[in-house]
């Protein structure tokens, strides 16, 4: 590519983020004035609601209410797409009356839509529109009218749809972490409907990879070290733990401050006495993509894992890449 073919492509990229950038500045302006009751009504709406999200949509709507739908689903609201052109050849029969429909339509005025619309009026489903056609046949349908500002497409025709679609994506991405506060939606919800794959492996906690049990290489203070790296030798695990006499995590002993301290007389020393004091610990509740961070940072290899202070576990950094955590 010539250089004078890179300007260009750079240019016309620059001019469609600011193009898109300034639909989603009126987004903001608009959930600020005009646009707040109803989408707050939405959220409000769908929290309440006994029943599922069904999102519907055509063409290049239809493919962001998809990706709504999943987003939802992923995030505690239960819901799934119901193509428009399919619904009034039996797929209307997947709607019941406790759920809430979503509807994208641009202009307000896709055809493919009127059975579906009816059919809400006909049983009294709750109806949310997305559209920028306010005064459309889909908005005067709806009960939750979310009217997007009719922003200039990035498409230089002003034909294929750009920033109209990223609107529409982010306002279903408002929508979906609205109602993932509203229920107050953890990462432990979050890890049930993602257990698979890398983001699986990062949403495991420590209490799902620690070593815990009669695994912990554990000593006290007062303990030789003759017999200390006895037990540290055999748990394998590259460091050691010493407990108080309250059975607290006091410090830890690793390979290296073997070797920093070893000396001839270390085996008649006490655990105490070569222990590095009050030692990094984690718990049980903290995510494993978050322990391996604390690792990396921390240039160690391993972390106890306290309750109360006392050690419950222990994960070590081979544990995390074993199960995928990056």
């Amino acid at each position: 590519m010539t250089s004078d073919m890179t300007r260009q492509a750079l240019d016309s990229a620059f001019r469609t983020l600011e193009i898109e950038a300034e639909g989603l500045a009126q987004i903001r302006t608009a959930l600020e004035g005009n646009l707040s009751a109803a989408f707050a009504g939405a959220v409000k709406a769908i929290h309440e609601s006994s029943g599922r999200v069904i999102v519907t949509g055509m063409g290049k709507s239809g493919h962001i209410g998809l990706k709504m739908a999943a987003t939802m689903a992923s995030t505690g609201t239960p819901a799934f797409f119901v193509h428009p052109g399919e619904a009034s050849h039996g797929d209307l029969g997947m709607i019941t009356t406790d759920d809430v429909v979503i509807a994208f339509s641009w202009s307000g005025e896709t055809v493919e839509l009127g059975s579906l619309l009816n059919y809400t009026q006909r049983f009294k489903i709750p109806l949310i529109a997305i559209t920028s056609g306010m005064d459309s046949t889909l908005g005067n349908a709806s009960d939750y009218l979310i009217g997007l500002p009719k922003a200039e497409e990035a498409c230089p025709h002003g034909l294929a749809p750009t920033t109209s679609t990223t609107m529409q994506l982010v306002i279903s991405d408002c929508l979906a972490i609205a109602l993932l506060e509203a229920k107050g939606f953890t990462s432990h919800d979050f890890k049930v409907f993602h257990p698979g794959g890398k983001l699986g492996a990062n949403l495991l906690h420590v209490s799902d990879l620690m070593h815990k049990g009669d695994d912990l290489p554990l000593v006290n203070q007062d303990s030789l070290m003759s017999e200390a790296l006895v037990i540290m030798t055999e748990k394998s695990l590259g460091c050691l733990g010493v407990l108080d006499g309250d059975g607290k995590l006091a410090g830890i002993i690793t390979d290296g401050d073997l070797r920093r301290k070893m000396g001839s007389d270390i085996i008649h020393s006490t655990a105490g006495q070569v222990m590095t004091a009050s030692p990094k610990t984690i718990e049980p509740s903290l995510l494993a993509s978050a322990t391996l961070e604390i690792i990396n940072s921390s240039n160690i290899t391993a972390l106890f894992v306290v309750e109360a202070d006392r050690p419950v576990g222990i994960v070590h950094i081979h544990d995390l890449l074993r199960a995928g955590v990056a």
